[in-house]
Order: structure tokens, then C-alpha cells, then sequence
């Protein structure tokens, strides 16, 4: 192994886990002496990463957006590239705007050889068919969401029918041809799952259901799957 995948596996090692790591611990994951491992951190805080700790009490990694990137695999680019303009093809406006402008960055940091490679990728994706455009700011949905705060909305289901609707948002799924929000709705008391292309007039409430997000999703996916196809 090169001394550099060592230290992209090392800051991977890092980041997996609850901190801190012990050298004797990570020497065992990648392979090596804990000696190597002491040697590895003291290079890693050179290229600018922040890592507390010192042999004996166990390291912990502080993210630091300085760190230059270490690089990638090719089939880990072939993966991000082809993420990357599925995203710019099935996201909302920001969304797919936000995915093309980190394609041009990871170019811009990549090596020469692997910018080659992103620019000419064997991989790529396209839609002939793309989910109906959302009729909300679907930025202001993914930012509740993330804050855990719930949101009001005008919602016109596939019979035509109108109804108003509060719900706790768990998740935005993106799928073959319609973009769609699981939540929880309050007027139901029951796990929803709502078109984004068929909301209208999104507010976000102010009401806070944190910190429930996480359990609320996974039992919200669970009632999903248990449903009959």
C-alpha cells in the first residue's frame, strides 16, 4: 500500500467511530505498527489537519476545511461522477445546481490525470423521462427538515381533491418520475407521503419536533415496506 492510500485510509479510520481512536487500535485496522501509526498522524497535521490528542490517551480527528484532499479511487470518481449528474438530472432547481457546481470544484482539486478522467467519465446518467418540477422551494423544505421544524401546505391529491395539511417532514425521496416528502401529518395522525409537484404554498410553522427526525423516519420506512406492493 502507498504511504498516501495509507493516510486516506488513516483519516477514514478517523472519521468511523466514536472518538478517540487508540494507535493500537487504528494500527490494527490498517495494518501496521502503532509506530507507523504516530508517524502517519504527525504527517496528516503537516498537510493541515486538526487531530487532538497524543500517543496513550487516543486520537481525535476536527475537521478542517484546509486539509487538502487526499484523492480518490478511480471507481470512488466514476461513483461520485455518476451521483453527481443523476442528482443534476432528478434534483429540485437548487439541488441540480448545487450538484453541478461541485462537479467543477472536485475537478478543480483533482490531479490532472483523475480531472481527465471526470471530464471524459465512462459513466454517466440521463433521463428521458424527469419528475414533475416541485411547486414549492423545495430549499426551504430540505431546511426544515434538517432544523426538525414543521411545515404547512396546500395539498391536491391524484383525485383532485384539496386539503390543508401540517406535517413533521422526515424525508425527501427522489424517484423515477415524481419527487416525493415522507412525513408525519398531523391532520391523519398517520405517516404521509406527499408529490412535491402537487403542494402549493409551503410555510414553514416555527413548530420544532426535534429531536424526533431520525426515529420518526426509521419507523415511518418500516410502515412503508410493510405495505402490500
Amino acid at each position: 500500500m502507498s504511504r498516501t492510500a495509507r493516510l486516506f485510509q488513516l483519516m477514514q479510520a478517523l472519521r468511523s467511530g466514536p472518538p478517540p481512536h487508540t494507535s493500537a487500535a487504528l494500527a490494527q485496522d490498517l495494518g501496521v505498527s502503532p509506530r507507523t501509526i504516530h508517524r502517519d498522524i504527525d504527517a496528516l497535521r503537516g498537510l493541515g489537519a486538526v487531530i487532538d490528542g497524543e500517543a496513550g490517551f487516543g486520537f481525535t480527528l476536527i475537521e478542517d476545511a484546509t486539509l487538502p484532499p487526499l484523492g480518490f479511487t478511480d471507481d470512488e470518481l466514476e461513483a461520485l461522477v455518476l451521483g453527481l449528474r443523476e442528482a443534476e438530472l432528478i434534483g429540485d432547481p437548487d439541488l441540480s445546481q448545487a450538484a453541478s457546481q461541485a462537479l467543477r470544484k472536485l475537478q478543480g482539486r483533482l490531479p490532472p490525470r483523475q480531472s481527465h478522467r471526470l471530464t471524459h467519465a465512462v459513466l454517466t446518467a440521463t433521463r428521458f423521462d424527469r419528475p414533475e418540477p416541485p411547486t414549492i422551494p423545495v430549499a426551504t423544505l430540505r431546511a426544515a427538515t434538517w432544523d426538525e421544524l414543521a411545515v404547512a401546505f396546500g395539498y391536491t391529491d391524484m383525485h383532485g381533491a384539496q386539503t390543508q395539511r401540517t406535517v413533521y417532514p422526515l424525508s425527501i425521496v427522489y424517484m423515477d418520475r415524481s419527487s416525493v416528502l415522507i412525513a408525519w401529518c398531523l391532520l391523519r395522525a398517520d405517516v404521509r407521503v406527499f408529490r412535491l409537484d402537487r403542494m402549493r404554498d409551503l410555510v414553514v410553522t416555527g413548530d420544532s419536533f426535534r429531536p424526533r427526525r431520525v426515529p420518526m423516519l426509521r419507523d415511518a420506512l418500516a410502515q412503508i415496506r410493510a405495505q402490500p406492493a
